[in-house]
């Protein structure tokens, strides 16, 4: 199943976030490589400032996402205060 997770910053987080971006971009490497992760990146406020993330993740299971919501460097070290998950079929086009 894929799921389309957008996650937006606690207000003054972006000290947390950078803080905790070596070990998301890491982790989220890691996501890549075992084919779980599909696409991902900052959102952006109207002056470009990073205000939160938009990714799609392919999971087998709920148990699987239940696992990525209680181990992504973001979510542990507070830098997002509000998470969106739907699922999510893409088109064949």
């Amino acid at each position: 199943m894929h799921y389309v997770i957008y996650a937006y910053d606690h207000a003054n987080a972006l000290d947390r976030r950078m803080a905790a971006r070596p070990a998301h971009i890491d982790y989220v490497g890691q996501l890549k490589a075992a084919g779980k992760f599909l696409l991902g990146g900052a959102l952006l406020d109207p002056a470009g400032n990073m205000i939160g993330s938009m990714l799609i993740l392919n999971l087998e299971t709920e148990d699987e996402l239940t696992t990525y919501l209680h181990t992504d460097p973001y979510i542990v070290q507070g830098v997002w205060d509000t998470i969106d998950i739907k699922p999510f079929r893409q088109a064949n086009v």
